[in-house]
């Protein structure tokens, strides 16, 4: 009993919930105090009776996020009498159970749960809790779940509980307690706050190899102007990207993952997985990048001091090789080691840049000769223009400069490792992109204002009288006209270490290059890992879930960093990334477009969920930015941008395709959710068109699995063409189960969209068919996306069940017609429903290979309460099923029997081959008769298929009639392949035929000339169905004629694949259900399949333009 085990939760833990079984709702009398043991025992009654049983119920209800700040008993409503003590370490829990007398009994002990009755009332509703928005995999905290609505609305006899536990299967005191502890006995996991997070991270990738030796050169061929203009363009980039990712990151949580989490939460997997493999890759390409870059410089130096091991390029290698170790080295051992190193490299890079602006300050006359004259007003003028050379444009300057202002997604890389990705990503990023931008424009107006932009380095070039010389080194004695000729190797233009020339002192700039391109490829190490986990994490691409396993404390991708090891260590054994550099650069750029076009997409929809919290962000500045992003990748390089959108579609295509099983609310769900609310409203204001006619049926299939050779035939004409409902009319007898049916309209749902059937599935209770029909008849659709005819089976056993179910299944028909509904009935003659048979994938296969030496075999045979309407799916209910003991013998004629049910429901699953669909036009319908087969023609399945017109007509007028249809035919622009005018339509019937009619209709005739007429009018009124004598004579000629018609079908149709054939009309109230479906029963019977069609007379085909 839950009195005995009470819930607990550690006295440690920050959240608290408290259970409350129910089981009777006696009188609110005050309950007694019971004193508080460690074990609380099972609540006595008061007149010493035993404790009755446990509910069947059970209630689990979350108290209030913090239980410190709960304050006394009395504020959060306790009763009156049960003590509780604040000072108490540990809470009071208090179980509530009902005695067999009518009273409540409060029990507490020394748990940390806490039963409390909201607002002062007794009841189990549960106030709102942060836990109960959780998602099941939630970091921080526990999921939690509310009461339901039916444990909260469902009369307390009945059992609210088909989920979770049952009472007494609550985890006891000791078991929650040592789950938590083995919990906390893992360790916390380390967490990053917005500075060692995001903003060191995002300036340590953002100052980059470009800020020490290629920011001069962009100043020597730009200008000062320009220079500043290359800087804000690529900061105008990064800064909307900043704030389109601030936006989506404070839209809900954030876990691990990045962009590519960003993006696929935002716009779905197609681009989520699409770009998240490729920015994973474009990560781990980088590390090579960052490393050779590293790698040359220290080769460099060793050339210098000529100490080269073997020749540049393998010293590149073995360099990088050993680096990427190293750096792997840092990154396994975690993450708080490699944010200790990014630290100490933040501060030899900072080191770095105010060595470089206090040198700036110090000029000496042995640096003039190398173009340093320290700060200048004429240099600054010079250089304040542009001077391009050797083929360079503005487009290829900022094309070499942009790279150097990305690495704005450092931060948010490693989202799962932030304290509060919320809160650190937009302040870490935007704040990152501000200092790393001002930075970039001090260094050019720094470097432009100090060193003129060509030098010859000799101190013996200085201004002579002879020499006219006007430029901004003549003013300060040096002449360097030389160098216009080409062959100067320092100033501006000519040397990459301008910054090491003006810094104080120059090994430390050397330092600041080595921190700069090892943070990079650090940040770039840790960060594809990542990323690549969460992908893997979320099964899109099947095979590299491998990869989605994490190690340690904080889960951390050990697979992913030897993964992204081996790639990078493949390219810096390449030693050749000048063409791969430009395609990386693009990765980063598509990733930045998407971030900014999640944000405009997710305006766009406008859905309720889509509420950031950053508030800074405006969907058409983000719309601008996607495009900024996608100029600038064809300004990059158009060619690597090329590739970029190539492997992007492609990959979005494999995605689509595979339809991966993830659904994550993105904004494209709500867009087409938008668009498609707008059409529907549009097409409520225009008028219907006879060209624009579309079959859209509601199919009485029940069950989808339950009829399959009827959904099939269906879904071959309305797919991608009409609107299909699957119609389930659940007949019941007691209080219909709500609950259960919302269950299996999403599990029916699901089945359809598995099955790749373009339908939608809906059900309704009803206490018989007809009712049910009509409701669905008046109530299914939208607008214009309504059904506008019924399709039903044909009720093979309808002689030998209840005729009244036969007076519901004709006026069924009926209601259709005075609804304006097309009636279309399909009949087999091995009937449709094969819900009674029990693993029917299985049957065919276990007939194939029967149980070896065995005797007898049970066999589980569901029984249906009605064999048309009321079937049910032998995998998907739980309907009670007899187990059959059968002899062998019997057993074989089981399976055959059923094995060729089942293989006749298939028959319009599998391509037809080549035959005839015989369309027996008979009547006028408005043409619905003719555009079902032509639809069906259209299929690849029924492709091979000709249709065959059979009309009726006169002996002496055959050729006129056929000339006629044909006519028509043609002008309909429907092809057919022979028309057949039945000249002996109106011939007698054969008399065998006929008497075998009459013994067929005689158990349901009324025989009114043998009884009075008062007994007979009393008859006729109970039982309607049955037939007149005067009913038969006035219609014996059209009786005569479905006899006539079945043997015409026979002679003429006996092979075709399908027949579409005019339903037969019965005049409402004048001919019987009986005598109807008597005509119905005799023209379909031993044919091939057939379908009876009856169109509501309005012109569903027109040879008009």
């Amino acid at each position: 009993m839950s009195g005995q085990k009470p819930s607990l939760r550690s006295g440690d833990s920050a959240q608290s919930r408290f259970q409350v079984d129910v089981v009777t709702e006696g009188s609110p009398a005050a309950p007694a105090p019971v004193p508080a043991p460690t074990q609380a025992p099972a609540p006595a009654s008061t007149d010493g009776s035993k404790p009755p049983e446990d509910s069947k119920g059970r209630f689990r209800v979350v108290g209030f996020m913090d239980p410190g700040a709960l304050g006394s008993a009395m504020d959060i409503g306790l009763p009156p009498d049960v003590s509780h003590e604040p000072d108490t370490a540990r809470s009071d829990s208090v179980s509530l159970h009902s005695t067999g007398t009518g009273h409540t009994h409060i029990s507490d002990s020394h748990s940390n749960t806490y039963y409390m009755r909201t607002f002062g009332h007794n009841t189990i509703d549960a106030v709102p809790n942060i836990d109960f928005y959780r998602q099941t995999a939630a970091p921080f905290g526990e999921k939690l779940s509310r009461p339901s609505l039916s444990e909260l609305h469902d009369e307390l006899d009945k059992e609210p509980f088909e989920d979770g536990l049952a009472n007494g299967d609550e985890p006891s005191a000791a078991e929650e307690a040592a789950a938590l502890a083995a919990k906390e006995g893992k360790g916390g996991t380390v967490k990053f706050g917005w500075v060692k997070g995001v903003l060191v991270r995002c300036m340590l990738n953002i100052w980059g190899v470009m800020l020490f030796i290629r920011m001069s050169w962009i100043v020597g061929q730009a200008g000062i102007g320009l220079t500043i203009a290359i800087i804000l363009m690529a900061s105008v980039v990064t800064t909307i990207t900043g704030l389109s990712t601030s936006a989506i990151a404070t839209n809900g949580f954030v876990r691990g993952g990045g962009a590519y989490y960003l993006i696929s939460r935002s716009l779905g997997p197609e681009f989520g997985g699409s770009i998240g493999l490729i920015f994973a890759f474009a990560n781990a390409v980088a590390v090579a990048m960052y490393v050779v870059g590293f790698a040359e410089t220290v080769v460099e130096m060793l050339n210098d001091v000529d100490a080269l091991m073997t020749d540049e390029l393998n010293d590149i290698r073995i360099v990088g090789t050993l680096t990427i170790i190293l750096l792997l080295g840092i990154s396994v051992a975690g993450m708080e080691w490699e944010a200790k190193a990014q630290i100490v490299l933040l501060v030899i890079l900072l080191a770095a840049i105010v060595n470089y602006f206090i040198g700036s300050f110090m000029s000496t006359e042995s640096k003039e000769p190398k173009g340093f004259f320290g700060y200048n007003t004429a240099i600054f003028i010079e250089n304040l223009g542009p001077d391009f050379r050797d083929d360079e444009t503005f487009f290829s300057v900022f094309a070499i400069f942009f790279p150097a202002a990305t690495g704005i997604l450092a931060g948010a890389n490693i989202s799962g490792d932030l304290t509060d990705p919320q809160s650190a990503i937009p302040k870490g990023t935007l704040l990152a992109i501000l200092i790393t931008g001002i930075t970039y424009v001090f260094v050019a107006i720094s470097a432009g204002s100090c060193v003129v932009r060509d030098a010859t380095g000799d101190h013996n070039d200085t201004v002579s009288d002879t020499v006219n010389c006007t430029d901004a080194a003549c003013t300060l004695g040096y002449d360097f006209s030389i160098c216009k000729e080409g062959g100067c190797q320092f100033g501006l233009m000519n040397d990459f270490q301008v910054m090491s020339l003006v810094s104080g002192f120059g090994p430390l700039i050397s330092a600041g290059i080595f921190s700069a391109t090892l943070s990079s490829a650090l940040a770039s190490l840790v960060s594809a890992p990542k990323v690549f986990q969460a992908l893997c994490k979320d099964n899109i691409y099947p095979g590299l879930g491998v990869f989605a396993k994490g190690y340690g404390k904080n889960n951390e991708p050990l697979r992913g960093y030897v993964l992204t090891f081996c790639i990078g260590l493949a390219f810096i054994l390449i030693a050749e990334l000048n063409i791969i550099a430009p395609i990386i650069s693009n990765f980063f750029l598509a990733s930045y477009a998407l971030i900014n076009f999640s944000v405009f997409h997710a305006s766009l929809a406008n859905s309720p969920g889509w509420r950031p919290s950053f508030k800074y962000y405006n969907m058409w500045v983000s719309l601008a930015g996607a495009i900024l992003c996608c100029v600038v990748m064809f300004v990059i390089n158009w060619w690597a941008a090329l590739v970029t959108l190539l492997i992007v579609l492609a990959l979005y295509i494999y995605v689509s395709y595979k339809k991966p099983d993830v659904n994550w609310g993105s904004s494209t769900q709500a867009l087409i959710y938008n668009q498609a609310l707008t059409h529907c409203l549009n097409l409520t204001g225009v008028e219907d068109h006879v060209k624009n006619f579309r079959p859209q049926c509601l199919v009485l299939t029940g069950y989808p699995s339950s009829r399959p050779a009827l959904l099939q035939l269906v879904h071959s004409f309305t797919k991608n063409v009409g609107l299909m409902v699957c119609g389930h009319i659940r007949t019941v007898t007691r209080r219909p189960n709500f609950k259960e049916l919302s269950q299996d309209h999403a599990r029916c749902q699901r089945w359809l969209n598995k099955k790749r059937i373009k339908a939608f599935y809906t059900t309704v209770f009803s206490d018989n068919l007809r009712h049910g029909t009509q409701f669905l008849l008046q109530a299914v659709g939208l607008g214009r996306l309504k059904p506008n005819t019924l399709v039903m089976g044909f009720k093979n056993n309808w002689s030998d069940g209840d005729m009244r179910d036969v007076e519901i299944y004709i006026n069924t028909i009926h209601d259709a017609f005075d609804l304006q509904f097309g009636v279309v009935i399909l009949r087999l003659q091995d009937a449709l429903d094969v819900s009674h048979i029990q693993g029917q994938d299985e049957l065919l296969s276990s007939h194939e290979k029967p149980p070896i030496g065995s005797k007898e075999v049970v066999v589980s045979v569901i029984l249906p309460k009605d064999s048309d309407f009321d079937s049910c799916p032998s995998k998907t209910t739980g309907n009670q099923s007899s187990p059959l003991i059968m002899r062998d013998l019997d057993f074989d004629l089981f399976l055959l029997t059923d094995q060729r049910l089942l293989e006749t429901s298939q028959q319009f699953k599998k391509k037809q081959g080549k035959g005839t669909i015989d369309v027996w036009w008979l009547f006028d319908d408005g043409g619905l008769t003719l555009l079902i087969p032509f639809l069906l023609t259209n299929r690849s399945k029924w492709g091979d298929c000709r249709i065959r017109v059979f009309i009726g007509g006169k002996i002496n007028r055959i050729d006129h009639d056929r000339r006629a249809m044909a006519m028509l035919l043609s002008r309909f622009r429907i092809d057919f392949s022979d028309i057949h005018v039945l000249g002996d339509i109106n011939t007698k019937p054969k008399k065998h035929n006929k008497l075998t009619f009459k013994e067929l209709i005689e158990p349901y005739r009324l025989k009114e000339d043998d009884m009075e007429q008062e007994a007979a009018e009393r008859l006729k009124a109970q039982e309607p169905w049955r037939i007149t004598d005067n009913e038969l004579e006035l219609y014996k000629a059209k009786t005569n004629r479905q006899i006539r018609l079945n043997e015409l079908l026979k002679e003429h149709s006996n092979a075709a694949k399908l027949i579409v054939m005019s339903m037969p009309l019965a005049r409402k109230g004048t001919v019987s259900s009986a005598l109807y479906m008597c005509w119905l029963e005799t023209l379909t019977k031993d044919v091939p399949p057939l379908l009876l069609v009856r169109g509501n007379h309005q012109s569903v085909l027109t040879f008009y333009s």
